[in-house]
């Protein structure tokens, strides 16, 4: 963990010794300090430990849309929300391995697939394994997000070699039933759990502009920060507002409030890759740039993410033009 400011008299040249905890109190003041005294020292330890150039490429395929049972309050895919989206069954596993092929061509070494469930049943999991088995297959990394999942559930998809599994803790504990009350803030926590024991690596992160306070996006980022093993993979989301939803009418995040968080994801967890996630086509060219500076170092392409638009790849190729910057290269497999 990067070492962390004793006193609010702290500036950026000087450090306290890294603690195993991070407390809310040093993340504030972290996150409180002068916007380039802040990028300035998340931009060193990205560079520390990252290829300041280099952003994995991610794509993501919904194989499961709509029903939902969650009522999470952001999404267009709960029954709980009239969004009018209409809900699927499962894909099948060809087609899903068709799709990722397709995404390997245009670049992407991971691909990231998602099922609007509560849990998946256990009737599932055979389709479920064959999928990651196939993806795995064609030489790219793979991630999964099923909602819940059980200790046995996990080994099984550990077993097929799956890379990672997302599940987002979304807010702080505070904020959480003001979000989500058909599952707890211990439910979520209780997964990545089992996630981690079948020795799965961790994709967890949340999203900003859900009415929270900036303090509850620090303690949330010092929950994953202070989990045993804090994630390899944090995504940082800006609400995309659905009508419909009980966000619907959320207003926006303000651009700096939301680089100052990626910039304190990458101080509190400086190995993790974060990821530049949902909402970037609200962002501008500049303020993506921003993000990437300040520790960004994955996004996912294509013109989806499972139910809302995404920068198309014409958009990102010129992006990363301009920024010069290019695609990380995909880590062995185990």
């Amino acid at each position: 963990m990067d070492q962390l400011p004793i006193s609010k008299q702290d500036d950026s040249t000087h450090f306290s010794t890294a603690t195993p905890t991070t407390t809310i109190e040093n993340a504030q003041i972290i996150y409180n300090l002068p916007f380039n005294d802040l990028l300035f020292r998340a931009h060193e330890v990205h560079r520390r430990n990252f290829d300041p150039n280099a952003i994995q490429m991610s794509q993501l395929l919904s194989i499961k849309t709509g029903g939902c049972p969650e009522d999470c309050g952001y999404c267009s895919q709960s029954a709980h929300n009239p969004t009018g989206l209409k809900a699927s069954k499962l894909m099948e596993v060809e087609r899903v391995l068709t799709e990722a092929r397709k995404a390997q061509e245009k670049g992407a070494t991971r691909y990231c697939m998602g099922a609007a469930w509560r849990n998946p049943k256990d009737r599932d999991m055979d389709a479920l394994v064959a999928m990651v088995e196939g993806v795995r297959a064609l030489g790219m990394e793979t991630c999964i997000t099923l909602g819940m999942l059980t200790a046995e559930q996990s080994a099984k998809l550990a077993e097929a070699g799956l890379d990672y599994y997302n599940h987002n803790v979304d807010t702080s504990e505070r904020y959480y039933s003001q979000i989500i009350t058909t599952r707890t803030f211990q439910d979520r926590l209780d997964t990545l759990a089992n996630v981690r024991n079948a020795g799965i690596k961790v994709c967890s992160g949340g999203i900003l502009g859900m009415g929270e306070t900036i303090e509850d996006r620090i303690s949330m980022l010092v929950t994953l920060a202070n989990l045993p093993t804090p994630p390899e993979s944090v995504p940082i989301n800006m609400l995309i507002p659905i009508p419909g939803s009980k966000l619907g009418d959320a207003a926006p995040v303000d651009p700096i409030d939301f680089i100052r968080t990626v910039a304190l994801a990458r101080i509190l967890m400086p190995s993790s890759h974060v990821r530049l996630s949902a909402g970037r086509t609200s962002m501008s060219d500049e303020m993506q740039a921003l993000c990437f500076f300040a520790g960004a170092n994955s996004i996912f392409v294509g013109e989806t993410l499972l139910t809302t638009e995404n920068p198309g790849e014409d958009h990102d190729s010129a992006l990363f033009r301009k920024l010069g910057l290019k695609s990380m290269p995909l880590e062995p497999l185990r």
